[in-house]
């Protein structure tokens, strides 16, 4: 099996360098990565200007690591272009939880998607991340069972997997689509000038069965996803009650 790891948190986070050595567990690994932070990018791509890479001076226990001047889209898309028949693209392990309506804007889980739109397996990888980095030690005995349950599994394409600080057991999750509260956070800088921050928080408790709620309450969450955003049951109800022709 041939692996691409990517992330949006950049070639030389502590969380795609964990990532890397648990993969080689799985197969022939690579790793290709964003040449500086790309968090929140969500599933942008670059069309202005060229992309570069270059080799990484950071030694991912001897595998070729490659930075981009791009996104983590154009990572996967980049490197999968270069590194010819990959298989599988994980992307992490972000250090920041990916979670409910949190997947529209993450840049993590684009990767992931950038990967099944190439006909390949994405799975993204994410953990909280507080005033200290996550200990990724802790964690990689439950990645590694993680990756077990979905990296063969024929039946899934794009999956995204969030870790608890201390996880106590894996489950398998939906997307908890309760509302979330974009909020503005003025400040001022030390010139004197007047910044802001965007920032996002839940509104409402997360709901039984979904990743906000496993992650809570210290299990891994593992979440199935799909690329057809198509709402079924209001396509039912329009053909239904509003045919239109053209």
């Amino acid at each position: 099996m041939r692996i691409l790891v990517t992330n949006d948190d950049g070639i030389y986070s502590p969380g795609i360098a964990a990532l890397a050595k648990i993969a080689l567990k799985f197969g022939e690994v690579q790793v290709v990565a964003p040449d500086v932070e790309q968090s929140s990018m969500g599933h942008a791509i670059t069309a202005t200007r060229p992309l570069y890479y270059k080799k990484s001076p950071i030694a991912f226990d001897g595998l070729e690591a490659y930075r981009v001047n791009g996104t983590p889209a154009d990572c996967v898309a980049l490197g999968t272009h270069i590194w010819a028949k990959t298989d599988v693209v994980l992307s992490g392990i972000n250090m920041g939880p990916n979670l409910g309506n949190a997947m529209w804007h993450s840049g993590t889980l684009a990767a992931a998607k950038q990967a099944v739109l190439l006909g390949m397996k994405g799975i993204a990888l994410s953990t909280p991340a507080g005033k200290t980095e996550p200990d990724f030690d802790k964690l990689a005995p439950f990645v590694e069972k993680a990756l077990e349950a979905v990296i063969d599994n024929p039946h899934l394409n794009l999956v995204n997997i969030n870790f608890p600080p201390d996880p106590i057991g894996l489950q398998w999750t939906r997307q908890s689509v309760r509302l979330y509260d974009g909020k503005i956070v003025p400040g001022i800088d030390p010139m004197g000038r007047k910044h802001y921050w965007f920032t996002v928080f839940p509104l409402e408790p997360a709901e039984e069965g979904t990743d906000r709620y496993a992650v809570e309450n210290g299990y891994v969450s593992i979440t199935p996803l799909r690329l057809d955003l198509t709402n079924e049951a209001e396509l039912t109800k329009a053909l239904q009650t509003t045919p239109v022709s053209g």
